[in-house]
Order: structure tokens, then sequence, then C-alpha cells
């Protein structure tokens, strides 16, 4: 099976690594050489912190624009999951959840501007992969959003199983795990598409709209927040069938190991504070039980790098993780995408808070 990725877009093929310094020892062995450009390619983020109380700033990767995740809306404002889980370590960290330097960046180049010690995490519709982790100076704090490779098609193409989508062109992203995941999928069904790679969701989106291509294929809740750009949502349909596991995760550099117990912390209370709640009796009970669980986090503040209100500054910034999922993707967004795997473990979802005490 041959699956060709056809890029659109024409572009200079040389590379430059942000991330490799220059050596001046000429008498250096190999092996000191290579210890040295580890040792200086630490550098950007060790004091990662310290950095941002510094400068009063949280620098955040976010999409080009995927409603639902991480999009600029009409009054100027960026909002989504990921978003939120950005402005949660901004509470935490800086006490203003608004204090964030937006970078919309293309797939292709997250990690890279992470690397490059240009922002300080990645909150970007981001899977977490063997791959990724272990091909740069990165590290997943945790997944922030499960999901899974979809498609969308017209819903008067009458398509209802991706199979039917054989030897067609299908609209990806560029720097995404799409084209791998069509590749896999069809090829152990001995099919083959041609996945055309586009820069930006916009641009996909634009491609797919237009009818160069079949489906556009993107994680499923992603297609969910593209679905409602379209002029006539309901002129098209997302297949049922779910083609690859997709854990969307915050990534740090690997270089600052305090920076990274921060972020994975202040995620996993989002998911403590709602399974605190789980359970009450109404809307009271429930706010009291989550601010409970704050003031028990906050209390390990010191240790971890932070104060001690750490955590009540996240509850009434940006809530719990439900109310983030609620607010972004739930019936109130016009989205209506269901929690299914991103509920808690205890209503059969994924998300399992590890105790915050």
């Amino acid at each position: 099976m041959h699956t060709m990725v056809t890029d659109p877009m024409t572009t200079d093929p040389t590379t430059t690594d942000p991330m490799t310094p220059m050596t001046t020892d000429a008498t250096a062995t190999g092996a000191a050489n290579t210890a040295a450009v580890r040792e200086r390619s630490r550098a950007p983020g060790a004091a990662t912190a310290e950095r941002v109380r510094r400068e009063g700033r949280l620098r955040a990767v976010v999409s080009r624009g995927i409603r639902g995740l991480s999009a600029l809306e009409a009054d100027g404002r960026w909002r989504g999951l990921d978003v939120d889980v950005s402005r949660a370590v901004a509470a935490a960290v800086l006490g203003d959840a608004d204090a964030v330097d937006w970078l919309p960046t293309d797939p292709a180049d997250r990690l890279e501007r992470l690397a490059a010690g240009d922002a300080d995490l990645v909150t970007c519709n981001l899977s977490w992969t063997l791959g990724r982790e272990t091909g740069g100076p990165v590290l997943f704090a945790g997944v922030t959003c499960y999901d899974g490779e979809g498609f969308l098609v017209r819903t008067a193409a009458g398509f209802t199983d991706p199979a039917e989508l054989a030897g067609r062109r299908l609209a990806v992203q560029a720097g995404t795990t799409s084209a791998a995941n069509l590749a896999a999928w069809y090829g152990a069904r001995g099919l083959d598409v041609e996945p055309v790679a586009y820069p930006t969701p916009g641009e996909a989106l634009a491609a797919y709209a237009a009818g160069d291509c079949a489906a556009y294929v993107l994680d499923r809740i992603a297609l969910a927040g593209a679905r409602a750009e379209l002029a006539d949502p309901s002129a098209h349909s997302l297949l049922e069938t779910t083609i690859s596991r997709e854990p969307m995760a915050l990534a740090v550099r690997d270089d600052d190991a305090g920076w990274f117990r921060i972020c994975r912390w202040v995620f996993q209370f989002l998911l403590t504070a709602e399974h605190a709640a789980h359970g009450a009796e109404n809307a009271e009970a429930a706010a009291g039980a989550s601010a409970e669980a704050a003031r028990t986090a906050d209390a390990l503040g010191p240790a971890l790098g932070l104060d001690d209100g750490w955590a009540t500054r996240i509850l009434r910034s940006v809530g719990t993780y439900g109310d983030i999922y609620e607010r972004n993707l739930g019936p109130a967004s016009g989205l209506a995408v269901p929690r299914g795997l991103n509920a808690l473990w205890l209503d059969g979802g994924l998300h399992y808070a590890i105790p915050a005490y």
C-alpha cells in the first residue's frame, strides 16, 4: 500500500535547529562535545517558573484556530479547553489567569518553538506519542483530552465507513499524526488514499469545504469545532468510526523538573476538584467539596514551588475540569461533544485524579 502525502504549499526544505549550539574547543573529544551540547541545550528552561514570574507572563503555544480547543474569538479573547488549561497554569504561578501571551503556531512547529525556548508550554491539541517525547527535549505533563482520528464528510455523499473513501483525496494538517494514522488504517486493509497536507486548520477546512478533498481528517473533537464553522454544518457529518488513539496532552521542555511538576499538578488539580464534587447533592455542596480539595492542595503549594493559594486561584479562575469541558465543548458551547472518554473514571471515562494530599 502506498499512501502518498501531497503538500499543496511550496516550502523551503532547509531547516535550522535552534537547539544546536556552536562548540569552540577544538581539542574536545567527541564525547565531551556531545555532553556540552546536551548541557547547553538544557539552559533555556533552567528556571522557567522564575522567568515567568519575573516577566509576569506565561507563553503558551496554541493552535491557529480550532473551536472548542483554542480559538481567537470576535471579542479578541482566546477560548477553548486548551486555553483554559494554560490559564490555570497562569493562575497558579502568577495569580492572574489572563497573564498569558498566546502563540498561535502551525502543527509542524509546535514542539520546535518549545524546544527553542520561545514558549513555556504547549496546549495545542498535541497527541502524546513515544516518537515526540524521544525525538526532542519534550515531556508530556498530562492528558488533557482523550480523542481519536475521525472523518468529516458531506452528508449528501452517502459515506458511512472510512473504507468507502479509498482512492480519494483527504485533507489533513501538516505536522500532525493524521497521515500516519491513515497509512496504518488503510494499509492494513490493502487500500490507498491520498492525504493532502495543509499547514493550518483553516486552510485544511477551506480545501474540504471547496470540494478539493472528499473528507477532512483530524481528531474528532477538533472536527466538531470545524464542522460548526462551515456555512451549513447540517450538511456535514462525522463518520462513527475512530481509527486511532489521540491522547492530547500538555507539553513542556525536559530541562526543568520543577516546571514539569508544577504543570502536571495544575492539571491534576482540575481533575481533583471535579472528583471531590462527584456525587454531591446539589451545586452548593459540590462547590464546597471542590473548595475543600483546593484548601488541601494549597497547603502543599510551597513544596511544589507555588504559594499557599495556588489551587484556590485555579478554582476561582477556570473552575474544575468538568467546568472547563462543559464551557468549551458541552451543550452550552454549541458543540455538544459528549464527555465519553473524557469523563471521570467514576462515570466510565479515563480521567483519574491522582490524590492531591
